[in-house]
């Protein structure tokens, strides 16, 4: 198979993002484990060969012109999640944006066929694109191969304990800051209970943005709630490397999302042996399964008991680490590659 994959998000902002990873991640998988078809990897604008059997568009975005309206190929188009679609009272779009959604629900229901990462995410295509069941192919994504437990590497350890500025014992945050994220909850829990919080996140420290788009709203309330705070330690963007360590020095890990198209952190956490606190709001139960320590997300005092017992009680922690990692052996990116060649093969052959 002759496969051309758009690979323009690595050359913008979503390079760190989860677009980013999962575009990275699916390219090294197919060509490692796949390298008998021909891969064109291109950008936006580059004109493609002729000969080309089908084209992967790997990234959605409702209110960015990503996917061309009149399609000279095959196409195939992976769609993370519609969480902007599907809580529209907190993602205001405007005029403006509800005709880019209109130009590219069109374009989307044009696909010959659509990856998402969660059962979660097809209901919510199904139901907002207007798309047959059929259509839609759900493909798990996994932990990237280095997020692992770090054995006999004190020195490391400690420096990046050092380096961060560390306690001892805290419960970790990976990810951004938009309503679905229920951050404002999760800080407020974290208050109740005084134990520190470390958060990982480029927008957790970004100065240059729109105060007054909503948006927004949750990011200026996360931080003026962490302003002048101790307990609360803010990283911003730290390097894989860096990452993967501090997953192995966290006590906990914490999401409790309002609703995740699929919730990669969570895995992330696990492959590290680091025990995991969710809600199952979303895809969150669909992916973490029974190894993690579930709580109510619209509920302050509910995320912050679930963390305070999973915080201070080591043979649970212990527990949930050992589940979390029986459950991340159910994802990998070579079973991600070979069930997205899948969906080539039957859009090629149909």
């Amino acid at each position: 198979m002759k496969i051309a994959i758009d690979i323009s998000p690595l050359q913008t902002g979503h390079k760190v993002r989860g677009a980013g990873f999962y575009l990275e991640n699916l390219k090294r998988a197919l060509v490692k484990y796949y390298p008998q078809n021909e891969y064109k990897f291109f950008t936006r604008g580059e004109k493609l060969p002729e000969d080309v059997d089908l084209v992967h568009f790997p990234y959605f975005e409702p209110f960015f012109l990503a996917l061309p309206i009149y399609k000279k190929y095959l196409t195939v188009v992976t769609v993370h999640d519609l969480t902007p679609i599907v809580f529209k009272k907190h993602f205001l779009r405007g005029l403006r944006g509800e005709i880019k959604w209109q130009m590219q629900r069109y374009a989307l229901k044009k696909a010959n066929a659509i990856i998402t990462d969660s059962n979660c995410s097809k209901k919510d295509i199904v139901k907002h694109v207007g798309v047959p069941a059929e259509r839609v192919s759900v493909v798990y994504l996994a932990a990237g191969e280095e997020f692992k437990i770090i054995h006999n590497s004190e020195f490391i350890i400690q420096n990046l304990r050092m380096k961060y500025n560390l306690p001892e014992k805290f419960v970790l945050y990976v990810g951004d800051v938009t309503w679905n994220k229920n951050l404002p909850r999760l800080i407020e829990a974290i208050k109740s209970i005084n134990v520190p919080l470390v958060m990982v996140g480029k927008a957790l420290v970004s100065e240059d943005f729109d105060r007054n788009n909503p948006w927004n709203r949750d990011l200026v309330r996360v931080q003026n709630l962490a302003k002048n705070d101790k307990t609360i330690i803010k990283l911003g963007f730290i390097s894989t490397e860096d990452l993967v360590g501090v997953y192995n020095l966290a006590t906990v890990f914490a999401m409790p999302s309002l609703y995740e198209g699929f919730g990669l952190p969570i895995l992330e956490a696990m492959s590290c042996g680091c025990p995991v606190v969710a809600t199952r709001e979303g895809s969150l139960g669909e992916v973490a399964g029974d190894a993690a320590f579930y709580v109510d997300a619209y509920d302050i005092n509910s995320i912050a008991a679930g963390i305070k017992k999973v915080f201070n009680d080591e043979n649970l922690r212990k527990e949930f680490s050992k589940k979390g990692f029986e459950n991340v052996k159910r994802f990998s990116w070579k079973k991600t590659a070979e069930e997205t060649l899948g969906v080539y093969k039957k859009v090629i052959e149909s």
